[in-house]
């Protein structure tokens, strides 16, 4: 019996040191505070980052950054917002680059970076997790009334 509950606080520890994945925590979708509107729907989200939409309201360039697809969060962008599994995130892309009918999204590997970036692109919008805004160059943007996906 000693043995039995020896071997159940085992893998207790070694689920519990285990990184809490993307899928238990929340997604906030950011946008340089330059010409994206503070609130839009779900399915204008899906449009805005599958590219199919090139401008923002006043004319300024639609520029989509998400986390590389080989991250957690990149990954559970693909599941959460695109329904896609990372290759076809990938796939998707290649192929409407290669057809001319969208520009390639700016993909990061840090959510720093990827932050700096909308922070300083006017009309960038990206996705991103756990977002302190610093500076007014940044904003959340509200999605089916919440500030979490």
């Amino acid at each position: 019996m000693n043995c039995r509950v020896l071997v159940a606080l085992s893998v207790l520890l070694f689920v519990g040191s285990l990184p809490v994945s993307a899928q238990n925590q929340q997604l906030n979708v950011i946008a340089n505070s330059q010409s994206v509107p503070g609130e839009m729907n779900i399915d204008q989200l899906r449009t805005i980052l599958r590219g199919e939409r090139l401008r923002w309201d006043d004319g300024v360039s639609v520029k989509i950054a998400l986390m590389k697809t080989n991250t957690t969060i990149g990954s559970y962008t693909c599941e959460r917002i695109y329904n896609m599994s990372t290759n076809e995130l990938n796939k998707y892309f290649l192929a409407q680059v290669f057809q001319g009918k969208v520009k390639a999204p700016t993909f990061f590997t840090s959510k720093s970076e990827l932050e700096d970036f909308v922070a300083r692109t006017p009309g960038a919008i990206g996705v991103s997790q756990n977002t302190t805004l610093s500076g007014s160059e940044i904003k959340l943007v509200v999605i089916d009334g919440k500030k979490q996906l």
